[in-house]
């Protein structure tokens, strides 16, 4: 099983300087990527708050046709199988979260929602994708 955090997702679905080497990552994994509801929401909602941030200045985010394209790749590729999303046991996941903030976060500076998705990794015995 591989998983992988919103940045990978984003890269595979608008083109980044990272995105070839995202495709090329799911092309060497050969298997699909899984993700909890909480990751698809968070891409989910990434993309929306692009498209408004455009909404405010041409500058920031994305078109609402780029976006609104990313989001229904992502549901085909949901529908395929190429990403599947996947329940976990939010209790479990919620007290491995805490060790990981109490040891990690004053030294490295970890998010919460990544946080959240390396420990539901964890509990899946997972394979992270790496890093772009």
């Amino acid at each position: 099983m591989h998983c992988a955090d919103t940045s990978f997702l984003c890269a595979l679905y608008r083109q980044q300087a990272n995105s070839e080497r995202a495709i090329e990552t799911l092309e060497t994994i050969g298997g699909p990527i899984v993700i909890s509801p909480l990751l698809a929401y968070e891409f989910r909602q990434a993309v929306r708050f692009q498209v408004f941030l455009r909404s405010r200045d041409a500058k920031k985010g994305y078109l609402e046709a780029e976006g609104m394209m990313m989001l229904s790749q992502f549901e085909n590729d949901l529908e395929s199988g190429v990403v599947i999303e996947a329940g976990a046991n939010w209790s479990d996941v919620a007290a491995a979260v805490e060790g990981l903030s109490e040891r990690h976060t004053m030294e490295r500076g970890a998010r919460s929602f990544d946080l959240l998705h390396i420990a539901t990794a964890l509990q899946w015995e997972a394979s992270v994708v790496p890093e772009l």
